[in-house]
Parts: C-alpha cells; structure tokens; sequence
C-alpha cells in the first residue's frame, strides 16, 4: 500500500494516455495546397527529429511523475514538465512548418492538427492540475500564466510560427484585428457597465419587497430562456424604427444593426444572473453583525454599506466573474447584427470555409475568458481574506 499523499495521479495518468494516443493516431499538422484543398494530416514522426524528440520526453515525464511519489515535489516537477510540453508543442510546429515551406506554393496552408491541439491541451491541463496539487496562491498562478504568455508572445515576435497558416492569417488581418478586439472589449464593459447600474435598483427593490423578488427574477429569467440569436433578431425592428423616427438617436448610434441592439441584448442577459446572485449574497449575510450594528444605531444605509456589502464582497465578485465571461462570450455572436468584435472572424472564417480564420476570432474569445476568470479569482481570494 502507499502511504497517503504518494498514491497515483489518475489524473496526469489519464492526460498522458490520450496525449500518446493523439500523437499515435492523429496529425500533428496539416498541409494543403491553398485554402480550400482538403489537407494530408503529418504525423508527429515526421516532424524534425530533435523537436519530436523533445515532445516525446516532456510527455515521458509527466508519465513518470504520475507515480507515487511526495506530492509536493512531484507537483512542482509535474508544473515544469507541463510547461516544457507546451513550449515543446510550440516549437515543434513552428519548425515542422518552417520545414515544409521551401516546397509549397504562396497559397499553402500548414495548420495545426488535432494532435498538436491534444497534446497543448495535455500540456495545460497537466499544469493546472499540478499547481492545485502544489497549492499555488493566485498571485503564483498569475505570475506563471504571464510567464507562459510571455514565452509565447517572445517566439512569435522572434518569427517562430511564421509559416504556420494561423499566422498567416493574423498577418493578414493585423489593423482589422486589433480594431475587432478593442471592439469587442468595448460591447463587455459597456454591458457590464450598464448591467451594474440597472442591478442597483432591482438588488433593491428585491431585497425590500419580498412580493416582487418573485416578479423581478421570473422577468429576467425569461430573458435567459432567448437564444441569443433570436434576441438579438427581435431588437432590430424596435431600434430601428426608433433611430428612423428621431434623428438623435439615429446620430448617436441607436439603430436596428450595430452596438446598440448588442449592448442591449448583453445587459439583459447580465442582469439576470447578477441580481439573482447579488440578492442571495446580500441576503445570506449572518443575523448577528447586522443586529449589533443595528444596536450600534446604523440607519438602514449605514447597516448596507457598512456592514452588508463588505461581507457580502465574495458573492458579489462571484457574480460579477459569472457575468463578464458570459458576456465575452455572447459577444463573438453580436458580430452577425454588425457589432463588430472577434466573432467578425469567426464568422467570417465559416463563410469562406477557413479553420484557422475561425480560430483566429476564437482563440482571443477563449483567452479573454481565462484571463477574466483567473483576475476575478485573485480579487475573489483577496476578498476572503479580509473577512
């Protein structure tokens, strides 16, 4: 029997099998003529042998660590293995590309394949596992996903994905992308914005009256029950007709296509889950500090700010955290109505049968959605520590 805290880790066991089998029965990469050809996968033994190699060992080793051993030190090793994976993951695909260049036309595309994604995918995860197993503080987290970024955004201004199609691609819309990202982080804070200010009034009237809580959470759970699509869709004609019929509204953006109807449509459905949340996390607040600040002589003002809010701190920062990445992703859809944002490449990549266009708005969105989750985490600790 092994002693506790040195038992197997099924976890990093179960990623390392499917990242062998990825890298067994899946390319590594994708070579085509153009476009629109359908590629020949490229298996990861054809890669060059030293980067190959190195894939192989890093994935060896995380292998290895999934073994009984002291848990702390297997973790820490597990974090680095998983780092040189990924790095490996990178390199490999860069160079594999750099490689097949030379004898492809202009309109070749060497995109990344499904093992490669498996095994990045193996990389990451692993690591996550390995920084819960270590107990790393949220700070500590921060600092390595920085240090990853850092490490990626170094060997693609170094030229190391160059002949990669997903490079290509970006090259090629470089100004549109980054006026499509600001855009795009425009619609999220303005609906979250707004969704603040409207939850203010609601939060309250929900707290005070306990016959309207009912109403107010049927009404915007109504809201969530909208495909996205369709509520977008259904704003069209009100907005419109109400920029045709005053000329104000029409100058300052108000119509049926654009930001307005996606900004409204966003706020809608972040109000739903930030006033549920907000009224539970207020509401759930103990009795006891609330009664001796109420005998201390704290008006009803005095006992919310003072008292209720900063205890309910964490719920609220829950709420906000569930809200923001909702709405990052509900954004990449407002591109459809002609809001802009990063889905203008995503569905723009659809249309003209494009994977790595599509991955191109995609990634981003995915990005911004763990960077906001991980931010929210740390003010999230931060707030429980001050309780």
């Amino acid at each position: 029997m092994t002693r506790d805290g040195e038992a197997p880790d099924r976890v990093l066991l179960t990623l390392c099998c499917v990242g062998a089998a990825a890298a067994v029965f899946f390319g590594f990469l994708t070579h085509a003529a153009n476009r629109l050809a359908n590629g020949a996968a490229l298996s990861l033994w054809r890669a060059p042998w030293p980067n190959a190699a190195a894939i192989i060992a890093a994935l060896a080793a995380l292998f290895v660590l999934s073994f009984p051993a002291p848990e702390k030190s297997r973790a820490w090793a597990a974090l680095l293995a998983g780092a040189a994976l990924f790095f490996a993951c990178l390199a490999g695909a860069g160079h594999f590309a750099d490689m097949l260049a030379p004898g492809a036309g202009l309109a070749a595309r060497t995109s990344l394949g499904p093992a490669f994604w498996v095994l990045a995918a193996v990389a990451l995860l692993s690591m996550l596992n390995a920084a819960q197993r270590a107990g790393l503080s949220s700070m500590l987290g921060a600092t390595l996903c920085a240090a990853l970024a850092a490490g990626l955004a170094l060997m693609a201004a170094r030229g190391a994905f160059a002949n990669l199609a997903l490079a290509k691609e970006f090259a090629g819309h470089r100004a549109e992308f980054a006026q499509q990202l600001w855009r795009h982080l425009a619609l999220v804070g303005a609906a979250v914005a707004l969704a603040l200010i409207f939850s203010v009034p609601l939060t309250a009237l929900a707290l005070r009256r306990a016959d309207a809580r009912g109403f107010v959470f049927a009404s915007l759970g109504i809201v969530q029950t909208i495909p996205s699509i369709a509520l977008f869709g259904a704003l069209i004609a009100p907005l419109s007709a109400l920029g045709a019929r005053f000329p104000l509204a029409h100058a300052i953006g108000i119509d049926g296509t654009g930001p307005a109807p996606a900004i409204i449509a966003l706020t809608l459905y972040s109000l739903a889950p930030l006033v549920r949340i907000f009224v539970t996390g207020i509401s759930e607040v103990a009795p006891e500090p609330k009664e001796a600040a109420t005998g201390l002589g704290f008006n009803r003002r005095q006992l919310l700010f003072a008292v209720e809010l900063p205890l309910a701190l964490p719920a609220l920062i829950s709420g906000l955290r569930v809200v923001v990445i909702q709405a990052i992703g509900l954004a990449t859809v407002a591109a459809l109505i002609g809001a802009g944002g990063l889905g203008v490449f995503v569905f723009q990549g659809i249309g003209q049968y494009a994977l790595d266009l599509v991955l191109l708005g995609a990634i981003p969105v995915i990005l911004l959605a763990l960077a906001a989750d991980l931010s929210f985490q740390m003010l999230l600790a931060a707030a429980r520590r001050r309780l």
